[in-house]
């Protein structure tokens, strides 16, 4: 995307924020300064360096948090660290990036990687690459897709074995799909088919996913092997705490905000509370 699409995107939240829209905290930016190797569903087309006009656009001051995902490969230390200095939560994702490259931009503040083995090379014995950093290096606070499709569930449990618990997180990836009744989309002027929770194109690339954070949570107690508590925190306590909110939100404690998602026996969500607002029905 071009720097002033993005720059309206930003605008849109900073406008949703001081309305207060509620369950707004902020934006994440998933390229376009990614790696056309792991383009994933993304259109490489858009794709383009981070040049000063974006990076002028990222730092203004904003009123909710801003998270960029990038091949760091393809952007400079000093880039990084600017971005980083400025308050952009900079995370690592479809990327090619080394282990020798993932650790240099650990080092000088990248502080994500938005979605674990997903868009990355997958480790060798000789050759880590950015999975590899990632479950070697305890910084990165690291996004698992816990869907079925995306990651195998012994993937995931060498994930938790090799990461500090607390530098974990569950993200959704989801597309429009979560929560319609017409669940087939359009992306970049492509059809998206949508089927047992499993997003694709007519290629059979995944393409997001339908998975809401429910669905995640019940998916992680079961094929992480935790209990309902420990998933929680996966959902939103270390998310928060990446986030840097950690005093506002991500647990039920007394002087943080009062909301909390009601599930069933079944890990089904009936209720939402924002702000402990009217109950939201699921």
């Amino acid at each position: 995307e071009t720097p002033d699409k993005i720059a309206r995107a930003l605008d849109a939240i900073d406008e949703a924020i001081e309305a207060k829209v509620p369950g707004i905290v902020g934006i994440h930016v998933e390229g376009p300064v990614l790696n056309p190797a792991r383009k994933g569903i993304h259109d490489p087309v858009r794709f383009r360096d981070l040049d000063d006009d974006m990076v002028a656009v990222l730092t203004r001051p904003r009123k909710g948090k801003v998270m960029l995902t990038i091949a760091p490969e393809r952007v400079p230390l000093d880039t990084i660290k600017r971005l980083v200095a400025a308050g952009v939560l900079v995370s690592a994702g479809h990327s090619e990036a080394s282990y020798e490259q993932a650790m240099a931009a650990f080092d000088v503040g990248l502080s994500g990687i938005t979605h674990l083995y997903n868009a990355m090379p997958a480790m060798q014995q000789r050759v880590p690459g950015l999975a590899g950093a990632t479950l070697d290096d305890p910084r990165p606070y690291s996004g698992l897709i816990i869907d079925g499709f995306h990651v195998s569930a012994p993937m995931l449990r060498l994930a938790l074995k090799a990461r500090p618990f607390d530098k974990l997180m569950l993200v959704t990836d989801a597309m429009s799909s979560v929560g319609a009744v017409e669940k087939d989309f359009v992306l970049h002027g492509r059809p998206i088919a949508v089927s047992g929770g499993k997003c694709v194109n007519v290629d059979g690339t995944l393409a997001g996913s339908d998975l809401d954070m429910g669905a995640a949570v019940a998916n992680a107690v079961e094929q992480l092997r935790i209990t309902v508590d420990q998933a929680a925190v996966l959902a939103a306590t270390n998310p928060a705490a990446f986030l840097g909110l950690s005093h506002e939100r991500g647990a039920l404690a007394p002087g943080l905000r009062a909301d909390w998602v009601v599930l069933d026996a079944a890990l089904k969500p009936v209720e939402t509370r924002i702000a402990a607002a009217e109950p939201v029905a699921a």
